[in-house]
């Protein structure tokens, strides 16, 4: 099947495996997020809260339970071929068939990063146990090469709170509280990512002009932020009339148009900053420590006169204090 060249990006109409196989090359994908089906078997996993469920897109391709285990274990394989060494891989799951892509994870040479819960509020109301409010991301590495992580792409790692405390190190945690997107009387897919999530995988896992993929495309939310970001985007839905639905939307998007829309971090860069220390700097750095010492300062402010004095962050004077 050909594709649907939209803004330079390709997108095809067909299952995400024989797809995969027949379209994309061994080591040519920068970065994977997708959404795979969850294979909710009639839950509710999948509901919004107040939602209005003759908006969502009809087509939604669910996979049988007894197929799961196998689907997985395909989809995955592929993902490893297709991601390039170092590339990063981003799944979004619920519960209900985690086990079985954790298990597909295992059978090949990707590697753990993080598992990430994604926590967001009106989870779908229970009275007999507790409310789901949470999905997991697994984020994955293929190792033998560099793999993209901007540790500053969102914060300054010298940025403090009024309270002193680092936006940067809360943005980086595990659990991310991002709420998913309320678009009443709007069409929409019946699980869709709100652009916000996606957003922040993009930002810290990929550079512009990087090639994108979506195995699972669903409401397009991966292809529209990459895009919107200047990524390069390949991607898959089995579905027609949500892929017909969709390529409508992404035809009026404006490539780039995103990027004034990021916050821009502040970034400060110590004048000694990834270079070696020197034995004179060693012995300086011991010599400068013992005299602040006797005048009884407290160690934090001790670090941050080194810090400055020396031109190094603080986790490098504290590591070669260790050393001394």
């Amino acid at each position: 099947m050909e594709p649907v060249i939209v803004h330079g990006c390709h997108f095809y109409n067909e299952d995400c495996i024989s797809g995969a196989q027949r379209h994309l090359e061994d080591n040519s994908v920068d970065l994977i997020i997708t959404d795979p089906p969850y294979g909710i078997r009639g839950d509710t996993l999948h509901q919004h809260y107040n939602r209005n469920e003759r908006c969502v897109i009809p087509g939604y391709v669910e996979i049988p339970d007894c197929e799961y285990a196998d689907f997985s274990i395909r989809w995955i394989a592929e993902a490893e071929r297709v991601l390039r060494p170092g590339g990063s891989l981003y799944i979004v799951s619920g519960y209900t068939n985690l086990y079985h892509i954790l298990h597909a994870l295992k059978q090949t040479s990707l590697a753990e990063v993080n598992h990430i819960i994604w926590k967001f509020r009106f989870g779908v109301f229970t009275k007999r146990k507790y409310v789901s409010s949470h999905y997991h991301i697994l984020f994955y590495e293929k190792p033998g090469g560099k793999r993209v992580f901007n540790t500053e792409s969102r914060y300054g790692l010298a940025e403090k709170t009024e309270n002193g405390r680092s936006p940067n190190t809360s943005d980086r945690e595990d659990v991310w509280a991002i709420n998913r997107e309320y678009k009443p009387g709007q069409q929409k897919n019946k699980n869709e990512l709100p652009k916000a999530l996606i957003t922040k995988m993009l930002q810290y896992s990929s550079n512009e002009g990087d090639t994108v993929c979506d195995f699972f495309l669903g409401g397009f939310s991966t292809a529209e932020v990459a895009i919107g970001l200047n990524r390069r985007v390949i991607g898959f839905e089995i579905s027609k009339q949500m892929f017909v639905t969709k390529i409508r939307t992404l035809k009026l998007l404006v490539p780039g148009s995103l990027l004034d829309t990021l916050r821009s971090p502040v970034v400060k860069r110590n004048r000694n900053e990834g270079q070696r220390w020197t034995a004179r700097e060693r012995a300086a750095l011991a010599t400068r420590y013992t005299v602040l010492r006797e005048g009884k300062r407290p160690k934090k402010e001790i670090v941050a006169i080194l810090c400055k004095e020396f031109g190094r962050g603080r986790f490098a004077i504290e590591k070669a204090l260790q050393n001394l």
